[in-house]
């Protein structure tokens, strides 16, 4: 049976329920908290209200079994060169070979078109697969992306400028030992 060409939409407000559990068939740990599917919802509404936003979903007898975060924006902090952002690529396992993450592909592209935009980036996670894929299709790395809630990072930071204050302190004593030695050197001379 040949396969039907995959429907392409852009995701309403009401697709929340349906891609959240796409989220979850696609993720380590499956969880999804109780306020997931009104943040979800309102998520999608901003972003559908937003001209430099569209999140894609792609539909197969009924269902959504991928979808894509398209953004536009500067390439790099300190450029105007604008640029189409891809993220959070999700593809049902059971779908997964089926052409559905090479049509959102194609739908980026157009709207890159459409905006006069000549470069596109993908961010992903640490999924091999999908890095592969990314790669296969000429995109190289232009940096990484890393996560981190503010509580870790605020004790982490606190943390390293604990270690970092010893070594200086260390690296002063050192110093200053350093300094006593060649001053009774200079004496004794």
């Amino acid at each position: 049976m040949p396969r039907q060409a995959p429907q392409i939409r852009d995701a309403v407000p009401e697709d929340a329920a349906d891609l959240l559990a796409l989220w979850a068939a696609t993720s380590r740990n499956g969880v999804i908290s109780l306020r997931a599917e009104d943040d979800a919802r309102s998520s999608l509404a901003t972003m559908a209200a937003d001209p430099d936003q569209r999140f894609l979903v792609a539909e197969a007898e009924g269902q959504i079994v991928a979808a894509m975060k398209l953004s536009r924006g500067p390439l790099s902090p300190l450029t105007l060169e604008p640029a189409v952002h891809s993220s959070f690529l999700l593809v049902h396992p059971q779908f997964r070979r089926h052409g559905y993450a090479h049509a959102l592909m194609d739908v980026a592209l157009v709207w890159a078109d459409e905006k006069s935009i000549t470069q596109v980036t993908a961010i992903t996670d640490t999924n091999r697969e999908t890095n592969r894929f990314f790669a296969r299709l000429g995109l190289t790395t232009l940096g990484t992306v890393r996560h981190a809630s503010v509580l870790s990072l605020r004790k982490k930071l606190a943390t390293e400028r604990g270690h970092a204050g010893a070594r200086n302190r260390q690296h002063l004593v050192e110093v200053l030992a350093q300094r006593r030695s060649m001053r009774r050197r200079q004496e004794t001379a």
